[in-house]
């Protein structure tokens, strides 16, 4: 057995899923199920690796809130070090309330509304990525209202493949993100006239999972050809925002990804004598593999030649599976050995879509078995919803051989004490 410090972090022990310290089976006694579990230490280990990988050059690691909002998610990287990337309002004020200081947050986005754009500007973040003339003519005219100027970076759109899933694809010129490169140095000049703006950079991001460096490549050698234009036109630029996109291996028999520090050499290598800032994004890379949704068999089904494994857990807890297909391991808590078969493993709200996984081997579960949907801890928790009023899932953070409830599961008097009459006045 490895030793402690070099085990994952969710792992078997004895033949029940632990993580880190504690057995699934004690959290699932104390918080019930479904819920959201994550690994302290497996946060803090990947945010490492970046920090790691970019040591040595002028960079700053920002960790992609959307991926996980939670503030104690958010807080284990800012008490790293770590900055953040937000795409709304919300997420600036969870990454404020978090610990981030304003001068690490950079606000991404493709369209930041007026109420947004000042708040943003009185905390004094590090920079709006923008994404279109509309936006940067909005932000110059509200940094103006409040008397300064709005450091800015402007996000192009390399028009590059990142061969990743079509609804998670950003770089193509398809995609609603980022100004076209061929039109970007005209932006650029426009920019450098408005007196609300004080351009400091250029921003890319060209997806989310992605498991080649290839892609990466291409991008950095078209920005890196960018910035050269941009020095001729005498825009002088101080950070270049990589984005973010690392994958993680979701299926069994994904082969290598490529590692932070893998693309913190690739940066180095085709960006790095540019004199400027490099500023990454990593979300899922940070928080994917460090939580799990625990789950509990309600029943065992059989229709025809199918054999149904019904859990506690729906679509609306986690939605990757029903809107991008995707798939994630699966695994029994209690692992006994049993031969296995083929079921499909799906909740109980009332969709076909409500699938996590179709045809999948696994042993035989009596009803109450726990059951673990592994690699949720990016864009689970954040993406849930309360469909067939079904109350949000609670959030539990293990650190060692303790555990918090981060996040508790509403009631449902809570649930429709937000519903109201409450009249609206017209003068």
């Amino acid at each position: 057995m490895p030793s402690k410090k070099s085990r994952p972090a969710i792992h078997y022990r004895d033949d029940i899923l632990t993580i880190e310290d504690i057995p699934l089976p004690a959290l699932a006694e104390r918080v019930g199920t479904p819920a959201y579990i994550y690994s302290r230490a497996a946060m803090q280990a990947a945010y490492a690796r970046y920090r790691d990988a970019f040591e040595g050059m002028d960079a700053l690691v920002c960790y992609a809130v959307k991926a996980n909002t939670n503030l104690s998610v958010i807080r284990t990287f800012a008490d790293m070090g770590s900055g953040a990337d937000v795409v709304s309002g919300g997420e600036l004020r969870r990454a404020l309330a978090a610990g981030v200081p304003a001068r690490r947050i950079v606000f991404s986005g493709v369209a930041k509304t007026r109420e947004e754009i000042d708040f943003a500007l009185n905390a004094d973040i590090l920079q709006f990525n923008v994404e279109s003339e509309p936006e940067l003519k909005a932000i110059s005219a509200a940094a103006m209202a409040f008397g300064r100027r709005a450091r800015i970076a402007i996000r192009v759109n390399p028009d590059v493949d990142a061969g990743t899933h079509a609804k998670i694809s950003t770089g193509l010129t398809e995609n609603k993100f980022g100004i076209a490169l061929n039109r970007a140095l005209g932006v650029f000049r426009e920019a450098k006239t408005l007196p609300g703006i004080d351009i400091q950079g250029v921003a890319v991001h060209i997806g989310s999972q992605l498991t080649s460096l290839a892609p990466y490549g291409l991008t950095f050698d078209r920005i890196a050809a960018f910035v050269g234009q941009l020095a001729a036109a005498g825009i002088k630029l101080s950070t270049i925002d990589i984005g973010g996109g690392l994958g993680i291996a979701y299926h069994e028999d994904t082969g290598p990804i490529p590692t932070p520090a893998d693309l913190a050499k690739l940066a180095r290598e085709r960006l790095g004598g540019l004199g400027c800032r490099l500023i990454v994004e990593p979300g899922r890379s940070l928080v994917g593999a460090a939580g799990l949704l625990l789950t509990r068999v309600i029943y065992e089904k059989h229709g025809g030649d199918r054999r149904f494994l019904i859990l506690d857990g729906a679509m609306n807890d986690l939605m990757r599976p029903a809107l991008y297909d995707a798939y994630h391991r699966i695994v029994p808590v209690v692992r006994t050995g049993a031969p296995e078969s083929p079921a499909d493993i799906v909740g109980p709200v009332c969709e076909t879509g409500d699938t996590f996984a179709r045809a999948r081997p696994m042993p035989p579960l009596q009803p109450g078995d726990l059951v673990a949907i592994l690699d949720a801890g990016a864009y689970g928790a954040v993406m849930a919803s309360t469909y067939n009023a079904r109350p949000l899932v609670p959030e539990v953070m293990v650190d060692g051989g303790s555990a918090s409830i981060i996040r508790e599961r509403p009631s449902h008097a809570d649930m429709m004490a937000l519903d109201s009459n409450r009249a609206i006045a017209f003068a």
